[in-house]
């Protein structure tokens, strides 16, 4: 293993934040691993970890294959992690909303091209991130609909689900499209939690990488475990139920339950009498995909996914 600083940045009152990279095998460019872009994301932070350990065994046991190169960058934002704030301290900007980045522009767009300057030419891209609505989520793989990305690489991680999004405007300046106009295919790995930590989808999620480099033989790794074939959904599948008032969300149900039509899945409680303002049903059966799992929500939000 290799540990090197992927970008460094001059600090004025605190210590310089250093991205760290951990480097895996020789040879070419295959597969790059990209953790915490926000200070949240503590569940992705984890997940990394976990494979750099990993594949530091591998390394020792010479079950790397020759003439690849792995790449593991834990975390972009070292900064907001250790204040536990979401998005960059001094001006609230997201570094997945900069890239490729401008190395003279404002300080998370320079983050932003320091890190692809490093990670543009790698065949392979995993981004461990976290959805824009707080909630808790059915592990998956998420891919968009266009671009370099193909369906077919993405069931070779065995995760119960495959999500295929369609494209919008504000993904141009993420690392998953910028990653892709470089040819890169790049995919999204969504686990069960963000602000908490699931030892069960984390290793999961190690599995599922494990599985996905042995397949295209980057690795050499025997597992006993046979993954059902995935699920592909399209984003614009899903069904969401939204909220028609404010106040304390209550859910009924749980990630991954099966409902019937009409099941009962959450309540909107009065803030001050605790009365329920509002009960939301099931449209279809379906099972539950994303939960909202803020204490509060607003009137007119999605607040449960079902597939």
């Amino acid at each position: 293993m290799k540990t090197r600083v992927i970008y460094e940045l001059k600090g004025l009152y605190r210590d310089d934040l250093r991205v760290t990279g951990y480097e895996f095998g020789k040879g070419k460019k295959s597969i790059c691993i990209v953790g915490t872009m926000r200070g949240n994301e503590v569940q992705q932070l984890y997940c990394c970890s976990l494979l750099v350990k990993k594949f530091k065994q591998l390394e020792a046991d010479g079950r790397i294959a020759k003439g690849h190169k792995i790449l593991i960058i834990p975390s972009c934002n070292p900064y907001s992690i250790n204040i536990q704030k979401r998005f960059w301290p001094i001006d609230n900007t997201d570094i997945n909303r900069m890239f490729p980045g401008y190395d003279l522009g404002e300080t998370t767009q320079r983050i932003a091209d320091g890190v692809f300057k490093e990670i543009m030419d790698y065949e392979y891209g995993i981004q461990f991130t976290s959805f824009y609505m707080p909630g808790e989520f059915m592990p998956h793989i998420r891919m968009m609909d266009e671009g370099y990305s193909k369906v077919e690489t993405a069931l070779k991680f065995e995760m119960p689900y495959v999500v295929v999004r369609k494209v919008r405007p504000y993904d141009t300046a993420t690392l998953n499209y910028n990653w892709q106009v470089w040819e890169t295919q790049a995919f999204s790995f969504y686990t069960t939690s963000t602000t908490t930590i699931d030892r069960s989808s984390a290793g999961q999620s190690v599995l599922s990488v494990m599985k996905f480099l042995s397949s295209l033989g980057i690795i050499k790794y025997n597992h006993s475990e046979s993954g059902k074939e995935s699920v592909v959904v399209y984003d614009t599948d899903m069904i969401s139920v939204q909220t028609a008032k404010s106040g304390i969300f209550e859910p009924l149900v749980k990630v991954g339950d099966s409902v019937k039509e009409g099941t009962p899945l959450a309540n909107i409680v009065h803030p001050y009498d605790g009365e329920i303002l509002e009960t939301l049903f099931a449209p279809s059966d379906a099972r539950v995909f994303f939960m909202h799992n803020d204490p509060l929500t607003y009137a007119n939000t999605s607040v449960v996914k079902l597939v």
